[in-house]
């Protein structure tokens, strides 16, 4: 019942050091992801990571930036500076972004914000496809979803989990699944890991 053939799912690339900048922002949401470009790269690239607290004391894979990576607790720390950041930046910035789906993708709203283009800004996906689901009929955004059928935590709705992909939201489209017969919903089949 996985819907199929939807041209709005994002397709990402292997971050790739981009030369016409003058300024680089490398941002690591999983701080087990390699971006072996960037890192064999002779660029001056300033780095943002995501270190969970039961990381703490643990030798990371590394990095570059100059005086070693600033660390953040959590996605949400990160992209809560980000802004600010951008705020004070000019012309030539380069932004790399690796992470789950809705962490780019919020990157990616925030970067447009703040006035950069899309060919300044680079998603690569990164850990699990669990996605974020944007509910349609009340607006709740239900996190962490692996199945093709979840109850919504706003409105209680039987959600569809389409394949449609917002950039806006930053989240999957969840419809009604029992709209037309009420009460009869179909197994959830595990889909996104």
């Amino acid at each position: 019942m996985i819907d199929q053939g939807i041209k709005s799912r994002p397709q990402y690339e292997p971050l790739r050091p981009d030369p016409a900048g003058k300024r680089h922002l490398l941002l690591v949401a999983e701080p087990t992801e390699r971006p072996d470009a960037l890192l064999a790269a002779e660029l001056d690239v300033e780095t943002w990571i995501v270190v969970p607290r039961d990381a703490e004391g643990v030798a990371g894979i590394p990095l570059p930036g100059q005086g070693g990576p600033r660390r953040f607790r959590s996605p949400r720390q990160m992209l809560d500076c980000l802004a600010p950041r951008l705020a004070q930046e000019r012309m030539g910035l380069r932004l790399y972004a690796t992470g789950r789906e809705d962490f780019l993708w919020e990157i990616d709203g925030i970067a447009r914000r703040a006035g950069m283009g899309k060919g300044e800004i680079q998603l690569a996906h990164a850990g699990s496809h669990a996605r974020r689901i944007f509910c349609v009929h009340c607006r709740t955004y239900n996190e962490g979803v692996t199945t093709t059928i979840v109850r919504c935590g706003g409105c209680g709705a039987h959600l569809f989990v389409r394949d449609h992909f917002s950039r806006r939201l930053s989240a999957f489209m969840g419809v009604k699944v029992d709209a037309e017969t009420p009460g009869d919903v179909p197994p959830a089949e595990q889909a996104y890991r």
